[in-house]
């Protein structure tokens, strides 16, 4: 039985997942190229902006470059047309000789989508879109999201008691959560552009904000500071380690403007770990795009989290056990 085209699409899909927090501000892209018979020839996938798109590493992985006259490349993202830090795909593409292109989401940036595709056709190629879309364009949630308005998809994280408490008294001890869930939250900053705290967290946790569990990601996320004095702690590992270069400050600066900043500088995606206050001010004034929270079976007492006249709502949420911790995770809508 030939496989499908949904098959060799899955299998560009897995390829794409490889790159999944290590390729920002560029999408995570995968490729596999098939023979005429149906056979697999090569695979590749998008590694760091500047290195080689998923196509080219694909078709640089062919045992001899005329095995791609003739067969079909799958794409999880309509291959690019214009000149960036690497040459257009597209180009490439024609010239190795494929006879068809399959194409999972197309480019969500209104001034390039569909080129390619044009392009493509107009030098021969078949040309077919839509394979396995939505899984294709789910991959890349914060480069869509980038890409149209300039701003970071903002991941909100923290971890609760099961009476909405952030943390423990001093005499109890430091952690909410268990180690699994410690080390989950570790591998999700190994997929953001920058993590942010309020001044108030940076004195009373002195937090490292690096990533310490997990595959070593390509970079050490921003560390992003908000205060309104500039009072700041100078001997804080966020301003005295080796990643000290990494660490952001913004003094007297609301959340919507540094946000629109870290935008500018090519972050597209945010993850807040601050305490009550920045999350309640990230709420309130509907900047969060998705939950993660870790829900620790303890009951503390004291103030709660946050304090909201519109409750947002938490859709598609899914759970997942971390030993004696739950993590809730959702996209948020507003009211």
């Amino acid at each position: 039985m030939v496989p499908s085209h949904e098959h060799w699409m899955r299998l560009a899909l897995r390829e794409a997942r490889r790159g999944i927090g290590r390729t920002s501000p560029n999408p995570a892209v995968g490729v596999v190229i098939v023979s005429p018979r149906g056979k697999l020839l090569a695979r590749g996938w998008h590694r760091a902006a500047g290195l080689p798109h998923a196509e080219i590493e694909a078709i640089n992985r062919l045992a001899r470059p005329a095995l791609a006259r003739g067969a079909s490349l799958y794409v999880t993202l309509e291959p690019c047309s214009t000149q960036g830090r690497t040459p257009p795909c597209v180009a490439a593409i024609i010239a190795a000789g494929f006879a068809r292109v399959c194409v999972g989401a197309i480019d969500p940036n209104p001034a390039h989508a569909g080129r390619g595709l044009k392009r493509l056709r107009a030098a021969g190629i078949e040309v077919i879109p839509g394979i396995l879309a939505a899984d294709a364009a789910a991959l890349n949630p914060a480069f869509n999201k980038w890409i149209l308005t300039g701003l970071p998809l903002v991941i909100a994280k923290c971890a609760l008691s099961l009476d909405a408490r952030t943390a423990r008294p001093p005499s109890q001890g430091r952690w909410l959560t268990g180690q699994l869930a410690r080390a989950h939250a570790h591998r999700l900053r190994a997929q953001v552009d920058a993590i942010l705290i309020g001044a108030g967290t940076l004195r009373a946790d002195n937090p490292r904000l690096t990533i310490r569990a997990g595959p070593a990601p390509a970079r050490q996320p921003w560390r992003v500071v908000l205060t309104r004095s500039g009072n700041l702690p100078t001997d804080s590992h966020l301003f005295t380690d080796e990643h000290r270069a990494r660490t952001l400050v913004y003094k007297n600066r609301s959340l919507p403007a540094v946000i629109r900043d870290l935008g500018r500088r090519g972050v597209t995606t945010l993850l807040i770990e601050g305490g009550a206050g920045i999350l309640t001010q990230a709420f309130a004034r509907r900047l969060v795009d998705r939950v993660h929270f870790y829900i620790a079976p303890i009951v503390l007492g004291g103030p709660t989290l946050l304090h909201l006249p519109n409750s947002p709502i938490i859709q598609n949420p899914k759970y997942l056990r971390l030993g004696p911790d739950l993590l809730l995770t959702g996209t948020v809508r507003y009211p």
